[in-house]
């Protein structure tokens, strides 16, 4: 029988592995293209030819090799590295904290990074690059700090819905001093872009700061993911299967700062993506995070091009902010899943 066990065992573990390693290749196709079409298409068509051009044979005497190379391209991967990251983010603290509502901006995270930078525009006046991506990580630590604590207090300890709760309450409260903080201070315009959360307007100079810190996070995160993996079924499994729990919930938070706070930096506040993203690829791969998180991290690339690209397709000329795109998918998600885990646990 322990033969048959272990024949079966074998079996499964080399069909997860087919299935992510389909998952991860089909998303890296699907990537590739979403990315062509989201540099092609905008105010102005560019056929696919030139995005070709500008990328490989790049000449800057061209108005429309210019546009790829300064605005559009930026863009794209900027999207790359925010949808990752996102996605990622709320894989591991999903897995960390064993609840499934688990996600950057339900447990308060983008919030707290977006009244960090409310506070840097009012003290520090035209603050940007690395002090911003500073100021946006100290706030993403305030907030997931918070709304740990308060739910630490309440009875019966983190239960999943509790712990969406703390972060709904947090995260209000941390956008009402933002907003507070922008208009005492008349920064408002200057912030108004995270609020709204979206990627119009990113730069080289941006990415410069934020692709160490997103690829950063990314390779903890790939690092770490069998302990997560282990984490995920219990601290006192994990504890008896020799895992250190602390320095691994200290390296994920470290990862989901990383990733989250360059997110708010460079594209403000997108909810939902952490939240919707790890159930897909769960549902595909299993509960193995060595196969969820790199393929949550394609998947999330790849939902936020789309997403970005459709942003811009809804209403042209003019964009619409990507976080509505992706809060008409999460909300409904996220509230199926709060009903769910709410009868759970009554």
């Amino acid at each position: 029988m322990k033969g048959l066990d272990s024949v079966l065992h074998s079996h499964r573990q080399g069909s997860r592995r087919t299935q992510a390693i389909t998952v991860g290749a089909v998303g890296l196709i699907g990537l590739v293209i979403a990315i062509v079409f989201s540099i092609s298409a905008g105010a102005k068509e560019i056929p696919l030819q030139l995005v070709w051009d500008a990328i490989f044979h790049y000449n800057p005497s061209e108005t429309d090799q210019q546009i790829i190379h300064q605005l559009r391209l930026p863009r794209a991967i900027a999207a790359v590295l925010v949808g990752a990251g996102l996605a990622l983010s709320g894989a591991m603290m999903q897995g960390m904290t064993r609840n499934p509502l688990a996600d950057p901006s339900i447990l308060g995270v983008t919030q707290g990074s977006s009244l960090a930078i409310a506070v840097a525009f009012a003290l520090v006046p035209g603050v940007s690059g690395l002090p911003l991506l500073l100021w946006s990580f100290g706030g993403a630590g305030l907030g997931i700090g918070l709304v740990l604590l308060i739910s630490s207090l309440a009875k019966a300890g983190l239960t999943p819905v509790k712990l969406a709760l703390a972060g709904t309450a947090i995260g209000m409260l941390l956008s009402s001093l933002a907003t507070v903080l922008s208009i005492r201070f008349q920064v408002a315009k200057d912030i108004a872009f995270w609020y709204a959360g979206g990627l119009a307007g990113t730069t080289w100079e941006q990415l410069t700061f934020v692709i160490p810190a997103a690829i950063s996070g990314i390779l903890i995160c790939l690092f770490i993911a069998r302990s997560v993996t282990i984490l995920s079924f219990g601290d006192e499994m994990a504890v008896g299967l020799g895992s250190r729990t602390l320095w691994i919930k200290l390296a994920g938070m470290a990862a989901v700062l990383l990733m989250t706070g360059g997110a708010v930096s460079i594209a403000g506040t997108i909810g939902f993506l952490g939240l919707i993203v790890p159930h897909m690829t769960r549902a595909l791969v299993g509960s193995d995070y060595k196969y969820i998180l790199p393929c949550s991290a394609i998947l999330g690339a790849l939902l936020l091009v789309l997403a970005d690209l459709g942003a811009r397709m809804i209403n042209p000329p003019y964009e619409t902010p990507v976080s509505v795109v992706t809060a008409l998918i999460g909300i409904p998600f996220f509230l199926y899943l709060a009903r769910r885990e709410g009868r759970a646990f009554q």
